[in-house]
């Protein structure tokens, strides 16, 4: 390449960066967020089931004793995916799954089956549960666990 084909060259490329170059900024973008805040009128709405969903198909343990039932809802209270249900659902497990009876273990592994988003809401009472939750002496359990009148500070419970 000659001389002055190197030079042109480099003279296009600079003058193309220069044109092509945007002002910089100092104000952030204004875009809608993508992660909506948790009890806000947005995420209620974009994390509600259909009202008129059927039930969960729990995995069928048969023959599960009732031990190894306990330890699994104590690990699977505390891994579902978003911190506020974890929050919620592991302390109330270190507190209660100790004491509860074959049913209630149960009825507490059903609830495990449910989306993370309505339990927290039903939970917290920002939802209404649909009717086969409405009489669940867990979820009035798990009410009375997340309205903390003791106010209590909570953390995630150590795996034992």
């Amino acid at each position: 390449m000659s001389a002055l084909a190197l030079r042109l060259a480099r003279q296009t490329c600079s003058r193309r960066a220069l044109s092509c170059a945007r002002p910089l900024s100092t104000t952030a973008r204004r875009a809608a967020d993508p992660w909506l805040l948790p009890n806000t009128p947005e995420h209620l709405e974009k994390t509600t089931s259909p009202p008129d969903a059927p039930a969960p198909t729990p995995l069928p343990r048969p023959g599960e004793p009732i031990e190894n039932m306990r330890a699994r809802l104590v690990y699977q209270s505390r891994k579902r995916g978003t911190l506020e249900s974890d929050l919620l659902l592991s302390t109330f497990a270190k507190e209660r799954l100790g004491t509860m009876d074959e049913a209630e273990l149960r009825e507490f592994d059903k609830l495990m089956d449910e989306p993370d988003w309505d339990i927290y809401y039903w939970a917290t009472g920002k939802k209404a549960p649909p009717e086969r939750w409405a009489n669940s002496r867990i979820l009035e359990k798990l009410r009375e666990h997340v309205r903390n009148e003791g106010k209590v500070v909570r953390r995630m419970p150590d795996l034992s």
